[in-house]
């Protein structure tokens, strides 16, 4: 169950304190017009101006109020309002404005609702502009929703009316500064060092992996951690909706989609960019989430060379999945029998990596699956690792385990061929076990 719970942020409100920051707001702001700074002067211009400003005024606030208004003056003018604070904060993950009255935080995967709130729509807007004007995208009547990030990456997604009903929405997944290796995931037992033992075979043996889960439950983390394993001297061609992925190695190429513009011009979209990646000469081709038309492209791609794939997508669990890419395929327009595109599913994809975020907040890889062929007209999975939940204590923490199901995967040989012989220690406990499990087919 969803906690929700107010959160603990210092300031002080009053209407004096808002006059306040009014005039000092609409003060600067007209001498930044007039007499604009060079950009790298930009903070320290407005700081010495604001000391000036408000001593002129003859107030006398408490050193407290003053810092706090003058922090609020420096946020509005130079970063992003009143959730500023909060993209500065690092245990908060996500910010959820809905209205300009609420706004929510996501902390230690728990919804909180804090006290700050924005002075009205029109504030929000002001925000939401400032966030997209940078990336040449568009907000309006005609187009009232947008995905963009913020410098440091922080995803973005905005809704303004008509199509949001009580006002201005901004939801932002925040881009962790401490980038989640493998090792902290394995401190944080999303995953397994066997796991990450057998995922590092797959990775470097090129095999083409899809990379499994619903909103929020760690795709692109799980993402960056896989693509860091990639060898040093391949070339990878990257390609996002909004540019997620930190990659570093040396020889990345990074593409993104462009949003049409004013006149209905300019669209790029993902098929755009897998279609011109295969002239790229790339070694690997990293896709941030297929969710098109696209699809089509990725698997043939896959199945002409281009192995060691990887990519994301949204669905509930490995099964799904398969359907989700099947849909997805038909969204490509061509009149393609059903039959033949499970073929190049089963043909171009070999392992599923299953991600899930849990009733506590916990993210884990649930499930290592491998596509193992076909049966008549059923792709056949095979799950390699899973993560057996036995239970929710009291205070609703969840308790389970990550265990291999003893079953080797099929492609065992070619990860021999790469240079991988894995210890029967890392599918299961011993291969009495290994005998006695059936293999797992659903």
């Amino acid at each position: 169950m969803t906690n929700l719970a107010k959160a603990d942020q210092p300031s002080i409100q009053s209407p004096e304190k808002e006059k306040i920051k009014a005039y000092l707001i609409g003060t600067l702001s007209q001498d930044l017009e007039e007499s604009p700074p060079p950009a790298n002067q930009r903070r320290q211009f407005i700081i010495d101006r604001l000391k000036v400003i408000y001593g002129k005024t003859e107030l006398k606030l408490s050193e407290t109020l003053r810092l706090q208004i003058f922090r609020d003056v420096l946020d509005e003018l130079l970063g992003y309002g009143p959730i500023q604070p909060l993209l500065e904060d690092p245990e908060i993950t996500e910010i959820m404005v809905n209205g300009y009255r609420q706004i929510f935080i996501e902390k230690q995967g728990k919804l909180i609702k804090t006290n700050i709130t924005f002075e009205n729509d029109d504030h929000v807007l002001r925000i939401i502009d400032r966030v997209i004007t940078p990336l040449g995208r568009r907000i309006d009547a005609d187009s009232p929703t947008v995905d963009a990030r913020l410098p440091d990456g922080s995803r973005v997604n905005a809704v303004i009316p008509p199509v949001a009903i009580d006002g201005p929405s901004i939801t932002i997944r925040k881009f962790s500064t401490d980038r989640l290796g493998l090792k902290e995931l394995i401190r944080l037992e999303s995953i397994t060092e066997s796991m990450v033992e057998f995922l590092r075979a797959c990775v470097i043996a090129r095999l083409n992996i899809i990379i499994s889960g619903g909103t929020g439950s760690g795709k692109t983390t799980l993402l960056n951690s896989l693509s860091s394993l990639i060898p040093e001297g391949e070339r990878i061609v990257t390609i996002e909706d909004a540019a997620e992925l930190q990659l570093r190695q040396e020889h990345v190429v990074r593409m993104e989609t462009r949003l049409p513009g004013v006149d209905g011009r300019g669209l790029v979209t993902t098929r755009d960019l897998v279609r011109n990646a295969l002239r790229m000469r790339p070694d690997r081709i990293i896709v941030g989430e297929v969710r098109g038309g696209e699809a089509l492209d990725m698997l043939q791609a896959m199945n002409t060379g281009h192995d060691g794939s990887l990519t994301t997508l949204h669905a509930n669990s490995p099964r799904d999945a398969l359907s989700r890419l099947e849909t997805l395929t038909l969204m490509s327009g061509m009149d393609i029998p059903i039959r033949v595109i499970r073929e190049q599913v089963a043909s171009a994809i070999d392992l599923i990596l299953q991600v899930s975020r849990l009733r506590d907040g916990t993210r884990k890889v649930t499930a290592i699956t491998e596509v193992a062929g076909m049966e008549g007209d059923t792709i056949v999975l095979t799950d390699i690792f899973i993560f057996d939940q036995v239970s929710v204590s009291q205070d609703g923490e969840v308790q389970g385990e990550l265990k291999p199901t003893g079953i080797r995967p099929m492609f065992t040989e070619r990860l021999k061929v790469a240079g991988f012989s894995l210890k029967p220690e890392v599918f299961g406990a011993n291969i009495a076990e290994m005998l006695a499990t059936n293999r797992r087919r659903h």
